[in-house]
């Protein structure tokens, strides 16, 4: 079975996240924050919109700039250890980016947003830092569901 050419984009994303991340850190995509952090963080993938396309005609085309998220998190008590493994997350995926902006020619240009981290203090837990890193994935489709 053939991928639509979005599919293709994200899969290719998310095996390039999955070779760059650090050792421990656990990446999922489009699944729900589990109970338990590990210790080295956690990587969620969101699918993210793909946006209203620019077309063209003759022959058709579409090209997106599509939106898609990862969520960063890392949970531990001292405030500089989860900084520091906030930070080494946030440099994994900003390194995973700059080793491949075209997804091995499936984009045109992929390029990440600076994310607006947040501390989370949970009561019974150790505190939480996360933050969502917006990357922009521009590609070009000859259909919108292909």
């Amino acid at each position: 079975m053939n991928l639509s050419t979005s599919e293709q984009v994200l899969k290719a994303l998310f095996e390039m996240l999955q070779s760059n991340k650090p050792a421990g850190v656990k990446l999922l995509r489009n699944d729900a924050y589990p109970e338990r952090i590990p210790e080295a963080g956690l990587l969620i993938l969101r699918d993210g919109d793909p946006g209203e396309p620019e077309v063209t005609l003759s022959p058709p085309s579409y090209l997106y700039e599509h939106r898609a998220d990862v969520d960063l998190l890392v949970e531990a008590r001292e405030a500089e250890v989860r900084d520091a493994n906030f930070d080494t997350l946030k440099q994994a995926v900003g390194a995973a980016i700059a080793s491949d902006r075209s997804l091995s020619g499936l984009c045109d240009y992929v390029e990440a947003e600076a994310p607006a981290p947040i501390d989370l203090a949970l009561e019974g837990t150790q505190a939480i830092k996360a933050a969502t890193i917006t990357i922009k994935l521009i590609y070009t489709s000859s259909d919108p569901l292909a």
